[in-house]
């Protein structure tokens, strides 16, 4: 008998890209499958584009966060495999045969992941970037993944309900790594499927390419100081990524050394930039793989010259809470 896979999408305002999840979620032919869509209080048309497809909608009276809507929708289903996906991603025929081939196979001690295909829905130029940086970053690492993201994770039911589900406690973001280093802790293996992908639609502009990575920077370095591990290789958050970022900044001093009369500090720029670009060499290559000459050249220089800006500010903004979040604990202690 073929086992129940339960598709579990959280949504809050979601009505930009839902239709498009929906109708993709839909159309995959599967005489074992149920799709489950947790409305997490949207104050949009969210609800009557999901009631226009035949899934399961589950509604929560308030927005509480995506963590509460996938434990709501994972105690809503009835999948022996339940599989969690977002609300602005398009899952194919070929993920969702994936996840059952990869999910039959395994015991359960054993999550699967995937992550975004290098093309993005849209076309835009942020978007591209973003996407072949997030599939680069998530997939390098197939044999022992630091994390699996909630934008394709795939565990038994069984697993999924010992864990205790994702924490509904944690900040906006980056309940799936807290999730994924718990799995770890309690014997549970991650594994990356490269070949489980699915397509995002980001519409982004260089505005919300910046939001995102201030964002997601933030809460990523609070969230690593205080799990003690700043300097580990973690998908986005990888060793590249930190080591471009710093490239960027004493670059930027050296240089301004160099200009007030020290052109001795020139080497060292120079010496930076060759190991940055050595280390580097594998996602920059993504880039130019991706999106093709002119788009991916234009990605590589926008991550080398212009993306550790953003990623600055948001460290500083991260930095800062953190600091905040000791220093009223210690007064309170």
């Amino acid at each position: 008998m073929v086992p129940l896979l339960s598709i579990i999408i959280p949504n809050y305002n979601g009505a930009v890209t839902l239709d498009l999840c929906l109708r993709a979620a839909t159309a995959i032919t599967d005489e074992s499958l149920e799709l489950i869509v947790v409305d997490d209080g949207s104050t949009d048309r969210s609800v009557d584009i999901i009631r226009r497809y035949p899934c399961k909608l589950v509604q929560l009276a308030e927005h509480a966060g995506a963590s509460r809507a996938r434990n709501t929708g994972a105690r809503y289903s009835r999948g022996d495999i339940l599989f969690f996906t977002d609300a602005d991603c398009l899952l194919s025929q070929e993920a969702l045969s994936l996840v059952r081939r990869r999910m039959s196979a395994a015991t359960d001690n054993v999550v699967i992941g995937g992550s975004y295909t290098p093309q993005p829905y849209d076309e835009l130029f942020f978007s591209r970037f973003q996407s072949a940086f997030i599939h680069y970053s998530e997939t390098k690492q197939a044999l022992a993944p630091d994390y699996i993201a909630t934008h394709a994770l795939a565990i038994k039911a069984t697993a999924f309900r010992r864990s205790g589900g994702f924490n509904e406690t944690m900040g906006p973001i980056l309940e799936d790594v807290e999730f994924s280093h718990r799995l770890r802790r309690a014997d549970i293996k991650l594994e990356m499927e490269p070949g489980l992908q699915v397509q995002h639609i980001f519409n982004y502009s260089l505005l919300d390419s910046w939001r995102n990575a201030i964002r997601k920077t933030r809460y990523w370095i609070q969230y690593s100081l205080n799990n003690q591990d700043l300097l580990t290789d973690s998908g986005t958050a990888s060793l590249e990524l930190k080591f471009n970022v710093s490239t960027f900044y004493l670059s930027l001093v050296l240089l301004l050394i160099s200009f007030v009369g020290h052109p001795s500090t020139l080497p060292a720029v120079v010496l930076l930039t060759s190991i940055n670009l050595l280390l580097s060499r594998g996602l920059l290559k993504a880039f130019y793989v991706a999106n093709g000459p002119v788009s991916g050249i234009g990605s590589i220089l926008y991550y080398l010259l212009v993306y550790p800006i953003p990623i600055g500010i948001g460290s500083l903004a991260g930095l800062a809470g953190f600091m905040r979040s000791r220093y009223y604990k210690g007064s309170h202690a």
